[in-house]
């Protein structure tokens, strides 16, 4: 039995990229081996171990054969027989179907084992796929889209795109979990270019599939990629603001049907949800002066009052993008050091245990520190 060191650690090795996770593939060994040198089995799709001390995962090489809809609808074979170029042979692109023997210390020993031109394709920055069996798995389109955002200086092979356009023709993105989809997309967004997550979806026709129709409209329009990519610079890499900054022209309502459809957590959606709605009140108030009372609705509806920290987020990513937010930040540090004890003792004793009385006194509190300060 050999231990090899497989797909993205070679490559981000070569490119010179820290290696944080190290895939390994076992050739030559069974289940019952594996078991009998005291690993643990976890695979339930195909034999993956945990390695008795490090705890780390070991997958016997195996051959795949496609079965059924989507990406987990294969047939996996494994047997002692199986080479490492069988193995790699299912991967999805060339740069990531390389490996290196792995020796009794635990270090990579040897030559590269590259039968598939990765390197050749890793110095010309080209993905490509490995063989005719990519189509089979729609997840490997998002995958590439992924690595696209990752990797901007990389361009498609023809024949891959080729490959991803048949992906979409088939009608198979649909089989992939909602949950998956936003795992590839949340990858793509917070990586190096992640407009060049949306061009592979756009080249490929995904985003008809995958995207809002909307947010799809907008992005095949020059000018709105354009103010995306320069959005994107001035913002930061986290995950809210990229996907606050994507959405933005959506209304609240599309973002969160599309978030449901995705399984985008809560609290990203939210803030995608309230980000949208302070773009639409620095517009409507673009050319005169804040309204307190939308100002008041805005700072209820982002919930200023008990998460003011998520609140200055959304004004400082506002405020990064060039938005007239300035009053309402102003606005908001005003009503925000309101003396809660003041306000209350300010309603009528017998009505102090009456809750729509206080929450009036406290709107009316709020509105008139909004109003002194715009």
């Amino acid at each position: 039995m050999k231990i090899y060191a497989v797909g993205g650690a070679i490559r981000d090795a070569l490119m010179g990229l820290p290696v944080h996770d190290i895939d390994y593939v076992v050739v030559g060994s069974s289940i019952e081996e594996m078991v009998s040198k005291g690993y643990r089995p976890v695979g339930k799709d195909f034999p993956v171990f945990l390695h008795p001390d490090t705890q780390a995962e070991y997958a016997l090489a195996r051959t795949e054969r496609k079965t059924g809809k989507g990406y987990k609808g294969f047939h996996f074979y494994t047997d002692p027989s199986v080479t490492l170029e069988q193995d790699l042979e299912r991967r999805d692109l060339t740069i990531n179907a390389m490996a290196q023997e792995i020796g009794a210390d635990g270090k990579m020993i040897g030559p590269i084992i590259d039968p598939y031109n990765g390197q050749e394709d890793l110095a010309a920055k080209i993905f490509r796929h490995v063989s005719d069996a990519f189509a089979e798995d729609p997840l490997r389109l998002l995958r590439i889209a992924r690595f696209a955002a990752r990797f901007p200086d990389f361009s498609v092979a023809d024949e891959t795109l080729a490959a991803l356009k048949d992906i979409v023709q088939s009608g198979e993105l649909n089989a992939i979990s909602a949950e998956r989809i936003w795992q590839e997309l949340a990858r793509g967004l917070v990586a190096v270019k992640p407009m060049h997550l949306f061009q592979v979806l756009l080249n490929t026709g995904a985003a008809k599939t995958i995207l809002p129709s909307t947010l799809t409209a907008k992005l095949s329009e020059e000018p709105f990629r354009e103010e995306l990519i320069t959005h994107f610079a001035l913002a930061g890499n986290s995950l809210e603001e990229r996907c606050a900054i994507t959405l933005m022209d959506l209304s609240a309502g599309e973002i969160r049907s599309w978030a449901d459809c995705v399984r985008m957590p809560i609290d990203i959606r939210d803030f995608s949800e309230i980000f949208s709605e302070l773009r639409l009140l620095t517009n409507k108030f673009a050319n005169r002066a804040y309204d307190a009372v939308d100002v008041l609705a805005w700072f209820n509806r982002a919930d200023v009052w008990r998460k003011p920290d998520r609140s200055q987020a959304l004004l400082t990513l506002a405020e990064k993008l060039g938005l007239n937010v300035s009053p309402l930040i102003n606005a908001m540090r005003n009503a925000q050091t309101l003396n809660t004890a003041e306000i209350i003792a300010s309603v009528a004793a017998e009505d102090r245990s009456n809750g729509e009385r206080i929450g009036s006194a406290f709107e009316s509190a709020r509105l008139a520190a909004i109003t002194a300060a715009l």
